[in-house]
C-alpha cells in the first residue's frame, strides 16, 4: 500500500474522530462552557493511545510500515490537536481568563505526558 495513501486515510479518520469526540455530549459535560474540554480529552486520549500502540505495534509485535504510518501519523496525528489547543489558550488569555488559560496549558501538557507514560507502561506490562 502506498504510504502517502495510508497517512491520508488515517488522517481523514483521525480528524473525524477528533470532531466526534470533542463535540460528544459526555465530553462537553465534563467541563464548563469556558474551558476547552474537548481538546483536552482528545490530546490526553491520543497521547495514551500513541504510547500504548508504539509499544504493542513496534516493540512487541512487528507490524508493516503502512499500518504504523496509518495509525501513528494519520489517525493519531489528526486526532490530537496542538494547534487548536494553542489558539484556544491564546483566546482565553485575550478574553481576560488568565487562570483558565493557565489551567488549560497545565492540564494539556501534564495530563498528555502522563497519559503517554501510562500507555507506554501498560504496553510493556500487558504483553
Amino acid at each position: 500500500m502506498n504510504h502517502w495513501l495510508a497517512i491520508a486515510c488515517g488522517g481523514a479518520l483521525g480528524a473525524v474522530l477528533r470532531y466526534a469526540v470533542s463535540k460528544a455530549e459526555w465530553v462537553q459535560n465534563l467541563g464548563s462552557t469556558h474551558f476547552p474540554t474537548g481538546t483536552l480529552v482528545v490530546n490526553v486520549v491520543g497521547s495514551f493511545l500513541l504510547g500504548l500502540l508504539i509499544i504493542l505495534l513496534v516493540q512487541k509485535y512487528t507490524t508493516v510500515e503502512w499500518l504504523r504510518l496509518f495509525l501513528f501519523v494519520g489517525v493519531l496525528g489528526a486526532f490530537t490537536t496542538f494547534s487548536t489547543f494553542s489558539v484556544e489558550t491564546v483566546n482565553l488569555f485575550m478574553a481576560g481568563k488568565q487562570a483558565t488559560a493557565l489551567w488549560n496549558m497545565f492540564l494539556n501538557l501534564f495530563a498528555s505526558v502522563a497519559a503517554a507514560a501510562l500507555g507506554l507502561y501498560l504496553g510493556k506490562t500487558l504483553v
